[in-house]
């Protein structure tokens, strides 16, 4: 109840929340709940393949539903959806390709022309943001997130706890309250239920500060330089500009400007294997030490740890 009470207040424009056990979970259990037997309809280019080998159209027909793909890869209109909605139509599926980029020449059809087409024959709208983002961060102005999508008009939307969230792995539901108790009342949510654990640290990351993803993908580039600096100066390296990525099924491609200091690239090995682990970047025939992911109070011991890689 509590990281129910959680996500609502955090966002608004959802009716409901559920939570179960990760992503792949949550988007199984809306597809069987609404579509079982019946049609999902969803568009070719995003037939998607999530981590470990997992595929979107292996997923949808574990569930017993039949994928009804429209449109290309590249282009899909508004037409081709209408096309293709019927008495067997379940749902209609918009997945978010989290973690690749399609560009060039392309379509795609927004949420708001989704949701005018189906107002009229009452079929569900779900849409599946992968990273789980509940609000707009101007940071990743092209990132979807679970407030915006539900204003839109998605019936219900479904995302992960952790990647762009910073909390444990779990699925989250959200959405207009006759569906997602639709979804909680149907027999294999008791399957892929989350554990109190989950649930107590979903609570937390929600409720409390700032989590460790939402430090990282904020920090202040100035910030990262001084610190590369003090490290660099102490063991007479030097500090070069580095991009970070998002990574983890989030924000692809999107650089995150920032420094790092610039090391021989055998001290790669000797920082991994070392006590404590320091996992850096090697590029350019370089290893490259990127403090954005290191809270400011570990530089010590980071400074430690690079003096024993240096030493050999």
């Amino acid at each position: 109840v509590a990281a129910r009470q959680a996500l609502l207040a955090a966002c608004p424009a959802a009716e409901d929340a559920l939570v179960v056990n990760n992503g792949a979970a949550a988007l199984v259990l809306a597809t069987t709940a609404l579509a079982s037997g019946r049609e999902v309809v969803v568009s070719r280019g995003e037939l998607i393949e999530i981590g470990a080998g997992f595929r979107l159209p292996d997923l949808i027909a574990s569930t017993g539903a039949r994928l009804r793909e429209v449109g290309t890869t590249n282009r899909t209109h508004l037409t081709d959806y209408a096309d293709a909605l019927g008495p067997d139509t379940g749902c209609v599926l918009k997945v978010h390709p989290s973690n690749f980029r399609v560009t060039g020449f392309t379509s795609g059809v927004s949420l708001p022309e989704l949701r005018q087409m189906l107002s009229d024959n009452g079929i569900p709208l779900v849409v599946d943001l992968g990273s789980g983002l509940l609000e707009p961060d101007p940071l990743l102005p092209d990132e979807p997130d679970a407030a915006t999508a539900l204003s839109q008009g998605a019936d219900v939307i479904t995302g992960s706890g952790d990647k762009l969230l910073g909390g444990p792995q779990a699925g989250i539901v959200l959405g207009r309250a006759e569906i997602v108790a639709r979804l909680a009342r149907h027999p294999l949510a008791r399957a892929v239920r989350a554990d109190k654990l989950t649930l107590a640290a979903l609570e937390a990351t929600v409720c409390g500060g700032p989590a460790p993803v939402v430090q990282a993908l904020h920090a202040d580039p100035g910030m990262l330089r001084a610190r590369a600096e003090r490290i660099a100066g102490a063991v007479g390296a030097a500090v070069v500009p580095h991009d970070g990525r998002v990574g983890g099924g989030g924000a692809p491609g999107v650089p995150l400007p920032g420094w790092a200091v610039r090391l021989p690239e055998a001290v790669a090995a000797r920082l991994r294997a070392g006590d404590p682990a320091v996992l850096p970047r090697v590029h350019d025939g370089a290893c490259l030490l990127d403090l954005r992911c290191i809270p400011e109070a570990d530089d010590e011991r980071l400074l430690a740890a690079v003096r024993t890689a240096l030493d050999g």
